[in-house]
């Protein structure tokens, strides 16, 4: 293993030789151990080893920005001269700037080193699951890893952070057959820094499985209705994204786009919703511990009780608008669960659909989003009636948020999130 330090410091000395007026850098060393299954068969055992050094710098308010590979003292100086050309030809802008000194840290967390034999057998453990519970998947593809990572972060103000983690990962991609029948491909994995449990027991690879075995018996959906859908933790996780990128990110908030620009500490949401972003929480595995623009990285709420109390802004664009910026630079979100059993939420639905999947193109400027529900099913008097093929659902994704039925106690961690299943009512569900 390099000695990251010594490059860091020959890394910051290069910047300020080429005349950086500010600058910030990491440098990263990562190990990665990786098991690949195709075919329900081994099919790859593999040992990798990877260098990374990206550099940020600035000169006369001008941005620069380069990524190498090589940490020799040549490459070093190289990518300094050339991220301060890079800023040379940029354009000027007063917002461009870095954190101020921060309290430096040395970080440690999660499993360094790897039990590679515990790791191997869990896995076959694993296959064996899913082969004896659920007999017509057919596993496309596995890939698992364990990922140890040390990396320096520094800048010319003189901060550093210095960070040591692994954890292992899970990842699927799977389908179901039988006879003539087969299903769509299904994907799911999680995050860990333990390996005390079974895989098939961690975050919602069980319910997965069986879900998508479900699936091999649909039937049409006829006719278009206004009703509810409950999404599932899954499903959930990439609705919150579509509306974290069309409310409160980066892009919209610069653009102005945004339909709660002027909505800090306004209702926006039912006030049974609140939404976190919080890479400190015990729940999530190896969460960041600083910011990308150097801050010391701090657990926020984006909606607490309905209300709305931040936008998730790096500092160049929380410079150019006037807004904070977001206190960490991680997706690790959190969602409250509620107080209802995911069965009772069910029973108390005359007609809706049960989203596990959602395919769909970019969330007007508005928040109106139309796609395919996949992986669904149908629920009619208060019960699953059965998987239903590819479903028509369009809505709008602000009003999601405050025609909420019901938060279920249930949660998934998978390692990365918390999140629950949540019901929502008048969404425009629509079959042959």
């Amino acid at each position: 293993m390099e000695n990251i330090k010594l490059i860091a410091d020959k890394t910051k000395q290069a910047l300020l030789d080429a005349g950086a007026d500010k600058a910030q850098f990491t440098v990263g060393e990562k190990e990665t151990h990786e098991f690949n299954v195709d075919g329900g068969e081994f099919s790859l055992f593999r040992t990798l080893f990877d260098h990374s050094l990206s550099i940020t710098a600035y000169k006369d308010q001008k941005k620069g920005a380069v990524a190498i590979n090589r940490f020799d003292d040549e490459a070093i100086k190289a990518a300094a001269a050339d991220c301060l050309k890079s800023a040379q030809d940029g354009i000027a802008d007063e917002a461009y700037d870095i954190a101020p000194k921060q309290e430096n840290g040395v970080f440690r967390q999660g499993a360094y080193e790897p039990d590679i034999d515990l790791f191997f057998e869990r896995t076959k453990e694993l296959m064996r699951d899913i082969k004896q519970r659920h007999p017509k998947i057919l596993m496309e593809q596995m890939i698992v890893t364990h990922d140890k990572t040390h990396k320096i972060y520094q800048n010319t103000n003189g901060t550093e952070f210095e960070v040591f983690e692994g954890a292992y990962s899970v990842s699927l991609m799977f389908s179901a057959h039988e006879g003539d029948q087969t299903t769509s491909f299904f994907g799911s994995g999680i995050y860990t820094d333990k390996l005390d449990k079974p895989f098939i027991e961690l975050g919602s690879l069980e319910k997965d499985l069986a879900d998508t075995e479900a699936q091999l018996h649909l039937t049409p959906l006829e006719g278009k209705f206004e009703g509810v859908i409950v999404l599932t933790p899954g499903s959930l996780g990439s609705f919150l994204y579509s509306i974290m990128g069309n409310f409160v990110s980066d892009g919209v908030i610069l653009e102005k786009t945004s339909i709660w620009l002027n909505k800090l500490e306004k209702q926006v949401a039912d006030p049974r919703i609140s939404i976190s972003i919080c890479p400190g929480d015990s729940r999530i595995v190896c969460g960041d511990r600083y910011t990308s623009d150097g801050f010391l990285a701090e657990d926020y709420d984006v909606i607490k009780d309905g209300v709305l109390k931040s936008f998730i802004l790096s500092l160049y664009v929380a410079n150019k608008s006037g807004f904070a910026h977001a206190k960490n630079s991680s997706y690790a979100v959190i969602v409250e669960s509620g107080d209802t059993p995911c069965e009772d939420i069910i029973k108390n639905i005359k007609r809706g659909l049960v989203v596990g999947r959602f395919s769909g193109g970019e969330p007007g400027i508005n928040g109106d989003f139309s796609g395919v529900a996949k992986n669904s099913f149908l629920i009619e008097d208060g019960q699953i009636k059965g998987a239903v093929s590819e479903t028509m659902i369009n809505g709008n994704l602000a009003d999601l948020l405050n025609n909420l039925v019901a938060i279920s106690e249930e949660t998934v961690e998978d390692g990365t999130s918390v999140l629950p299943y949540m019901a929502f009512d008048k969404v425009v569900i629509s079959g042959k």
